[in-house]
């Protein structure tokens, strides 16, 4: 008793620290049951208070969860806030089918300091699938349209700065069309036309009447492209029964990479024709000429070397790729050709299992992906150009061989033939008649 009255509630204090402590170092309790009937209350281990901090911790990261949503969705929905363009009108210069298309900027326009505005405008003619782009700071552009089909524009304003946070911002389309009054039926207009660029020096157009054209149809080629003061007309036609089924254009170097504007019109007396418009770029019309020099050499038995130079001309080198083509027949029949390669270089080295089958190799080339959307293929060199076969080539050794003995054999024929006729005891060079 007295030593339980000394612990009195001092110890009890301190022998719950002691337990406390031995808790947490993960060690059992060393006293009985008799101890804790004299340990004190122990509000911090309660389980309730630690929930209540969870909870509260939880909360506040949900309540900054939905202010940062809350936050972003503000901000994302102040980007959207673009305004379009206004007053998008279309109208027709007078140069084929090269329409002016202009707008206004947005209302809010002017309070857009920290942000850069441009436009995106995009174009085509009635029934053409793609639409072509063109990105812009100013108010007006000019394009090329088929004025045979209604011209179709839309414009939209795009930002992107400190007012956006460096995120690009558009606003809604706006759009337009355009169409020209087209006089006379479709059948009175020319039919199949088709233009060639020849080797980067003269644009060829030709034509067909149309169906509904009189006799005494007189057709004329008109054209502009950007740098012209005005609409020029073709100054060399292309007869036939004096009729005129096309045209040459030269000195077209400024116009390349640029829309050519081109109206094919008819006059018949009162008879209404219907004119064709038409964009052209000439860089996808060009047709080169032939490769030259194309020349073939063996420097192993089993290898077939090809070497060739770019075609004269304006046809820029550089925009070039090439066709190379072998055949085992010498070219006598079109299916016998098989291609080998397409490339941009200028040589070529085959090496072949069986060197017999080859018998001729050609060249042909056009406008690299580089230079060009698309472009026409030049003609084949010339002239088939032989490989050499391997039967003829052991011919060809043998042939010397052959004739070397040959001549050989004959010397001592006539050596023999003098030898007999000459006299006994007179020399052999004696003899005049041998």
């Amino acid at each position: 008793m007295q030593s339980s009255e000394l612990r009195g509630p001092g110890a009890a204090e301190e022998l719950s620290a002691q337990h406390r402590r031995a808790l947490r170092a993960g060690r059992a309790s060393p006293r009985g049951p008799q101890d804790t009937r004299h340990r004190p209350a122990q509000p911090l281990l309660s389980p309730f208070p630690m929930a209540s901090r969870w909870l509260c911790a939880l909360s506040t990261a949900l309540v900054w969860g939905c202010a940062a949503a809350s936050s972003s969705s503000s901000s994302s929905s102040s980007h959207a806030a673009a305004a379009p363009p206004q007053d998008l009108h279309i109208t027709d210069p007078g140069l084929l089918g090269s329409l002016d298309i202009q707008w206004k900027p947005p209302p809010a326009a002017q309070t857009f300091n920290e942000c850069t505005v441009k436009y995106r405008i995009e174009h085509h003619s009635a029934g053409d699938r793609d639409w072509k782009v063109i990105f812009t700071k100013k108010l007006k552009v000019r394009v090329g349209f088929d004025l045979s089909r209604i011209a179709e524009v839309r414009v939209q304003t795009l930002l992107e700065g400190r007012c956006t946070d460096g995120v690009e911002v558009h606003s809604d389309w706006i759009y337009a069309t355009f169409q020209v009054p087209l006089q006379g039926k479709l059948e009175s207009g020319v039919q199949n036309f088709h233009c060639i660029y020849h080797d980067w020096e003269y644009l060829k157009c030709t034509w067909q009447p149309g169906l509904l054209t009189p006799h005494s149809v007189h057709y004329g080629l008109y054209y502009w492209y950007e740098g012209l003061e005005h609409v020029l007309q073709c100054d060399s036609y292309v007869q036939e029964h004096r009729m005129n089924i096309g045209c040459v254009l030269q000195n077209l170097s400024q116009a390349e990479y640029k829309d050519l504007s081109i109206c094919v019109n008819g006059s018949a007396g009162t008879a209404l024709l219907r004119p064709l418009y038409i964009t052209l770029r000439l860089h996808n019309l060009a047709k080169p000429s032939p490769p030259e020099q194309l020349v073939l050499s063996m420097p192993a038995p089993q290898e077939l070397h090809l070497a060739w130079t770019p075609p004269r001309g304006r046809t820029p080198a550089p925009c070039l790729e090439y066709e190379v083509q072998l055949a085992e027949d010498a070219g006598q029949d079109e299916a016998s050709w098989a291609s080998v390669s397409t490339q941009l270089e200028t040589t070529l080295t085959v090496y072949r299992a069986n060197q017999s089958r080859v018998s001729c190799a050609r060249v042909r080339g056009r406008t690299n992906i580089f230079c060009a959307d698309q472009g026409f293929w030049s003609e084949w060199t010339r002239e088939c150009f032989s490989v050499p076969r391997k039967e003829d080539k052991q011919l060809f050794i043998l042939v010397p061989v052959i004739l070397s003995l040959s001549s050989s054999l004959v010397m001592f024929m006539l050596l023999g033939q003098c030898k007999r006729r000459s006299p006994a005891g007179k020399p052999l060079h004696a003899s005049a008649g041998c």
